[in-house]
């Protein structure tokens, strides 16, 4: 996910980080220092405070259990998993001094977050001079992966892309729900909800539909009202709202106050319980929204039990791609012992391997893993599974 992408200068950005980086590049960690050391030392870059911290938190408890996890199992070979925590402050400029001081000081040996696009890019150079694995827990844009056709060899994610969200939701749209028109209300501070509104437009029309709106608000903002009047008077049959819980409540709830009934459909952003707090059960209901898991499969139930025991409060979608990104870093460990190296070709190489989540398998020309994909139904404030769509092959 790609959220609230904070202005700055790309190219300052990246200069500054290869600058910071500079007296150590190109060497490859080995375990976080001393050979004899019974620890293995890996990093965790997040948004602990600032303008997003909510997804950054969140995605380090899902992390941070899985390698508790590991660890109260006896570790990996003799040795246990030891967490360097580095708070980025919801900043891209940060998130490079992190895994700056996260490589050079602590000797990490793989990095998992940002939780943010923005983030994650900005870092990117650094854990490549260094040849340091980074797992991008939430990160959905393409580009976090994949530079001008070609891969990234040292960033990977453990969630799906864009592109696939909106495909999935224009063609529930079009195919499940029958709609011919739509309406996009898009938050114009973030990339992640430009994009997927972008390839759901393409997507939706190329099915024969018709985009015949599209209104936007800022993150933050509390009142609705005044573009919801004007979508009111377009009457669609859907409106594609690819935007994050907080707002999604207040959107949802001010279009039912305003007699709106049209179906509401969303992405992986709605997917944290507060949204029925927010919005209001029977607000919720007839819309929709992709994401990553359904609570009710059987699959998630063990993830789902060990994060309540832990933290005493149901997961939300953070923090479940923050365990799956623990529960692939340990794999790749596992796999291949401390050497980042070693660590970055065992990522890549990830087949069918049982996460929070369910089943992935890495592709390795995209660093993107293959996983299902669910399309949730929001219903008298619960939910209930309406389509599981499952990796080809």
């Amino acid at each position: 996910m790609f959220f609230k992408k904070k202005k700055f200068r790309l190219a300052a950005l990246v200069a500054s980080g290869i600058l910071a980086c500079s007296m150590f590049s190109g060497c490859s960690n080995d375990g976080g220092g001393a050979a004899n050391s019974d620890q293995i030392v890996v990093g965790s870059n997040f948004e602990l405070t600032g303008n997003v911290a909510q997804y950054g938190t969140n995605a380090a408890k899902g992390f941070k259990l899985a390698i508790k996890e590991i660890n109260e199992a006896g570790g990996i070979d003799g040795k246990q998993i030891k967490i360097v925590e580095a708070d980025n402050k919801s900043d891209a400029a940060e998130a490079v001094n992190a895994a700056t001081k996260l490589i050079s000081d602590d000797k990490v040996v793989a990095i998992v977050g940002p939780a943010v696009t923005a983030n994650v890019i900005a870092e990117s150079q650094v854990a490549a001079d260094n040849k340091v694995p980074v797992i991008a827990p939430a990160a959905t844009n393409p580009d976090v992966t994949v530079e001008n056709g070609a891969v990234k060899p040292f960033i990977f994610r453990s969630c799906f892309i864009d592109p696939q969200q909106s495909e999935v939701m224009a063609e529930f749209a079009s195919k499940d729900l029958g709609a011919q028109t739509a309406v996009l209300y898009l938050d114009s501070s973030s990339d992640y909800s430009k994009s997927l509104g972008k390839i759901f437009k393409e997507k939706f029309e190329a099915a024969g539909g018709e985009v015949v709106m599209e209104e936007a608000f800022l993150a933050k903002d509390q009142d609705f009202k005044a573009a919801l009047t004007k979508i009111k008077t377009a009457d669609a049959d859907v409106i594609f709202v690819p935007a994050y819980y907080e707002e999604v409540g207040k959107i949802v709830k001010q279009a039912r106050e305003l007699g709106i009934e049209s179906v509401i459909l969303g992405t992986d952003g709605w997917d944290d319980v507060k949204v029925v707090d927010i919005a209001g059960a029977d607000a919720l209901n007839n819309t929709f929204f992709c994401t990553h898991y359904f609570e009710g499969d059987e699959d998630v139930q063990e993830f789902l039990t060990a994060y309540n025991t832990e933290y005493l409060e149901k997961p939300n979608v953070f923090a479940a791609l923050g365990y799956d990104s623990g529960k692939m870093l340990v794999d790749a460990i596992q796999r291949g012992g401390s050497d980042a190296e070693k660590i970055r070709e065992n990522i890549e190489n990830i087949k069918d391997l049982k996460v929070g989540t369910g089943v992935i398998t890495m592709d390795a020309a995209t660093h993107n893993p293959i996983k299902g994909i669910v399309v949730i139904e929001n219903k008298d404030g619960g939910r209930e599974l309406r389509t599981k769509i499952l990796p080809q092959g």
